[in-house]
């Protein structure tokens, strides 16, 4: 059973510019699960090296607890990534966020970097799979580093190199989504979906926060404030799915108590794995309780 303080909240994941310091302030009063603030993709060249101070005196000075803050920082060979790892090592964030990550060798690196700057064990790695290749190694990936705790699909980046088309449903996606979260439940690790980047399409949004969840991601990144409450509330189980996972778990519970392996709840079989679901259901009900108290 998972208790409520074990559970990790990853409903929603918003990214900041590391370059807009009232963002990086705002973002300590938003109710996102996770912020990442960003020194890769929303920062222009000439803007990195200030970005990258911002950034890390905002991890050491900003309350942002109870929500993970990571550091995004720039892809392996660039000019700016060995200084990225070093100063966000120095700040110690939940995690570091290392994009363009194509196989087990490119976590190593990233490990090998972190321990030779001093972050601690404590300072996660989330890696982030954007290419055919990444895909294809999610496993592998997911599965190389203790200290890899999350995936994140980097989608307009995956739908570039696939040369696919970027259409309402994710046809072209969906074999390459449902990859990563096979890949990461492999290993045991958290998956994050990818950005919906039309911010004013609120409808076009929550089917997508929908289509994610059914697949089995555990939420969703996102790039503005406002997807934060329809993100959170498409990822929080109802009340109904609340009341039903009790219901599941007493009424195996009295089966196991009659001596049975499997119970029935309105004309449905109910399993050991029904249970582990309700389970996870409740833990993350109680985690959502004790976040808004």
């Amino acid at each position: 059973m998972t208790a409520a303080a074990d559970f990790q909240l990853r409903r929603s994941a918003l990214y900041v510019p590391g370059s807009n310091e009232r963002a990086l302030v705002k973002a300590a009063s938003l109710p996102c699960d996770a912020v990442i603030l960003d020194l890769e993709d929303a920062v222009a060249p000439a803007e990195k090296i200030d970005a990258r101070e911002r950034v890390c005196a905002a991890v050491s000075a900003t309350h942002y607890a109870p929500r993970e803050v990571a550091i995004r920082v720039n892809a392996l060979g660039t000019p700016w990534h060995v200084e990225d790892i070093q100063a966000a090592a120095a700040a110690k964030p939940t995690a570091i966020v290392a994009p363009k990550i194509n196989t087990m060798a490119d976590v190593d690196a990233i490990e090998r970097e972190l321990d030779a700057a001093g972050a601690g064990q404590e300072v996660q790695i989330w890696t982030m799979i954007e290419t055919p290749l990444a895909i294809l190694n999610a496993a592998e990936i997911a599965g190389s580093s203790k200290r890899l705790s999350v995936l994140v699909v980097g989608v307009n980046d995956l739908v570039k190199e696939l040369h696919a088309e970027d259409v309402p449903g994710r046809a072209p996606l969906l074999l390459a989504l449902s990859t990563a979260v096979l890949g990461a439940r492999s290993a045991g690790k958290a998956v994050l979906d990818g950005v919906f980047d039309n911010i004013g399409d609120a409808a076009g949004f929550k089917a997508e926060c929908l289509q994610s969840r059914q697949l089995g991601f555990d939420g969703k990144t996102l790039i503005h404030p406002s997807q934060i409450d329809p993100c959170n509330t498409v990822f929080t189980p109802s009340a109904e799915e609340a009341e039903r996972a009790k219901r599941t778990i007493a009424a195996f519970d009295q089966a196991i108590a009659r001596g049975q392996g499997v119970a029935s709840l309105d004309g449905r079989l109910i399993e050991n794995l029904h249970v582990e679901s309700a389970h996870r259901i409740l833990a993350m009900s109680r985690a959502i309780a004790a976040r808004k108290r």
